[in-house]
């Protein structure tokens, strides 16, 4: 499982070079607007993530680093909240 969630986290950052790409080079008309639509969506997604797990960030080491990963990554870094929190639990 751990490799899926890594795996996500890397297609998620190459997915956001895609978006910045967009933003630097001219693309033929549906892809350039295509792309701005899909990034928005999922800048969106992620936000409404960061709003709702907010409170699960209370207590962490670093929660603003916490928070950036948030909007990178989203629900790939989320994954890693439970994990770290077992572990914890059972030491």
């Amino acid at each position: 499982m751990k490799l899926f969630w890594g795996l996500g986290k890397v297609l998620t950052l190459g997915f956001w070079a895609v978006v910045l790409a967009n933003q630097v080079f001219v693309l033929p008309i549906p892809f350039e607007m295509l792309i701005k639509l899909a990034g928005s969506v999922l800048l969106l997604t992620h936000v409404m993530e960061l709003f709702f797990f907010n409170g699960s960030l209370r207590g962490r080491s670093h929660p603003w680093f916490d928070r950036l990963q948030i909007l990178i990554f989203g629900i790939f870094h989320l994954q890693s909240f439970g994990r770290r929190q077992a572990e914890v639990h059972h030491a």
